[in-house]
């Protein structure tokens, strides 16, 4: 039995009663500090957040002033397979999102696409079941680990490798199944408004912390967190050591089946960001076409006769939209001009009208000039929009008919094989938005992301204990933590089934503490954006690092410490 007596459910009837009742409370948490003044969501400050759901410093989370950590052993080997175990807890959770939440949402309902769904469950549920047995058998691992009196070498790679034919038949079928099962599920939920409000009921749910075509590329992503935990106790260990060869013959096991995935996964990423950026926009029907590629999606400011105006971008790889947002009756974003971007050209402007970082898009008829946040966006936008008409210019003629940038609202054209502008659809009152999707964070932090962005997201996951600093006080919290989509999530412990409160880091800095910053303990790093400011602290000189990296992945460039190889980056640091 792990720690602290929790015993781990062996099926879906068992998680289900530990789980107990459903959260249907709205959002999850997110720190608003940050957030637009004139946007008031159903939120509270991280802290406050994290107060109200355990008390103060006297509540189930612990308060310390001093961290007094463990030392059994200091082999890298140990914090490699504590890592596994602590990304592994995650995993399952994720995967319950699906095999059990949101099966349990959708039996209860009439009228279900289940055809899909079936396929969805049948490719979940082994994989699930699997991973149920892995956590087990790590948790014991690492539990004996650091129990022992002695210093004893835990074998981790023939876990993997014990269960490796289940690993390659399930996950076979699952890269070969789960695209098809992306693209019925968007096509049910466009087709079917009673499948499409349960689906958007379920997302605002606190379980389902990410959007749910999240959970279903987990499976995928951990593949490759997999392998690169092989390459690493491989090389730490060196051809002598016991569990060398079951890590060496597993990671080979596993090298066919990922040769595909970094592909498949490009291709499924990019097919989730179409089908959620079509949920957070009105106004252009179609988003979705099997050709497209989203390529980035962030803020630019927009020169009008009004002056500069704060406009949200969206890059496609034929298309560029722009749209605003909408403070009523949702959060969504209104299309309010789009460009083909054949024929389309960018030209770098010096400091125009009161604003640096400018540059202009010719099209048709109309100059648009936008101006950037900082020399490192402009750079982003213009590589990426250089790229883009180049690669259409290069392409195969298709027929785009080259509009002005006119308004969508007053527009009534449509465009071959982009799709409808659909002018009356903002007219009907949208469901409710989640407020800390990334289209939603890149409009109040006035930053931008991209398909590569998000694919190195996908190697940047960590979960684990850290220890959060209370602001007026030399105690801190203890606090488990998940990093993924850009995002940390707070739970009380890793039993909890949904989060206390999220923060989302896209516009932050990571460093380690200054020295007015008057913090004297180790592993400590620091997060700002703007005056908000947190420090957190981790358990070793290992665990430090690996945050360090993962958050550097998510933060502004300005402030990050150098960025090693996912792969090597464990290896380049004592």
């Amino acid at each position: 039995m792990p720690p602290g007596g929790w015993e781990l459910p062996v099926s879906k009837t068992e998680l289900r009663k530990e789980s107990g009742k459903l959260i249907t409370n709205g959002n999850s948490y997110v720190d608003n500090q940050s957030v637009n003044a004139q946007v008031k969501p159903p939120t509270v400050s991280l802290m406050k957040a994290i107060k109200d759901e355990v008390g103060n410093h006297h509540g189930t989370i612990e308060v310390e002033t001093d961290v007094k950590r463990k030392r059994h052993t200091t082999d890298r080997a140990y914090f490699i397979g504590k890592e596994m175990l602590m990304t592994e807890r995650t995993y399952n959770k994720d995967l319950s999102v699906i095999n059990v939440w949101f099966r349990d949402e959708v039996e209860k309902e009439d009228n279900m696409p289940t055809e899909v769904l079936n396929t969805l469950f049948s490719l979940i549920d082994p994989i699930y079941e699997l991973h149920l047995r892995i956590l087990r058998d790590v948790e014991q691992r690492v539990t004996t680990w650091e129990n022992s009196s002695a210093v004893q070498q835990q074998h981790l790679g023939c876990i993997l490798l014990n269960n490796m034919d289940l690993i390659l038949q399930l996950y076979g079928r699952y890269l070969d199944e789960h695209y098809s099962v992306l693209e019925n599920l968007d096509r049910a939920f466009r087709q079917n408004s009673h499948f499409e409000q349960v689906y958007r009921d379920f997302e605002l749910q606190k379980v389902c912390y990410l959007p749910l075509t999240s959970f279903i590329l987990k499976p995928l992503q951990r593949l490759l967190h997999y392998e690169t935990l092989l390459e690493w106790l491989i090389r730490h260990y060196g051809t002598q050591h016991a569990d060398y060869q079951d890590c060496l013959s597993a990671k080979q096991q596993l090298a066919t089946l990922l040769q595909s995935v970094p592909d498949l996964l490009r291709s499924s990423e990019n097919l989730v960001q179409l089908c959620e950026l079509q949920r957070e926009t009105v106004g252009f029907d179609a988003l979705v076409q099997s050709n497209r590629e989203f390529i980035r999606q962030g803020c630019l400011l927009k020169h009008s006769r009004k002056g500069y105006q704060q406009r949200m971008f969206f890059l496609f790889s034929d298309i560029l939209l722009y749209t605003n947002r909408l403070q009523y009756p949702s959060l969504h974003f209104k299309v309010h001009g789009l460009m083909p971007l054949r024929g389309v050209m960018v030209e770098e402007a010096e400091y125009k009208m009161g604003a640096n970082y400018c540059f202009t898009i010719y099209g048709g008829n109309r100059a648009l000039t936008v101006a950037a946040s900082s020399q490192e966006e402009k750079d982003k936008w213009l590589e990426d929009l250089q790229t883009a008409i180049q690669n259409v210019r290069d392409g195969v003629e298709d027929k785009l008919q080259y509009l002005s940038l006119k308004s969508c609202s007053s527009s009534d054209e449509v465009i071959d094989k982009c799709g409808e502008m659909n002018v009356d659809r903002d007219k009907v009152a949208p469901s409710p938005q989640r407020i800390n999707t990334t289209v939603q964070v890149c409009w109040h932090r006035n930053t931008s992301i991209s398909l590569s962005d998000q694919l190195r997201g996908v190697e940047n996951q960590l979960s684990g204990f850290l220890l959060r600093k209370f602001k007026n006080s030399n105690g801190w919290q203890k606090l488990w933590v998940v990093f993924t989509s850009f995002c940390l999530f707070f739970y009380k412990s890793f039993q909890d089934d949904s989060p206390l409160a999220s923060l989302p880091l896209l516009g932050y800095t990571v460093s380690p503490p200054a020295e007015s910053d008057g913090i004297y303990k180790d592993y400590v790093f620091k997060l700002q954006f703007k005056n908000h400011v947190y420090f957190f602290r981790a358990e070793s000189k290992y665990t430090f690092s690996r945050w360090m990296e993962v958050i550097s992945s998510a933060t502004q460039h300005s402030a990050r410490m150098r960025l090693f190889s996912r792969k090597d980056s464990a290896f380049e640091r004592s």
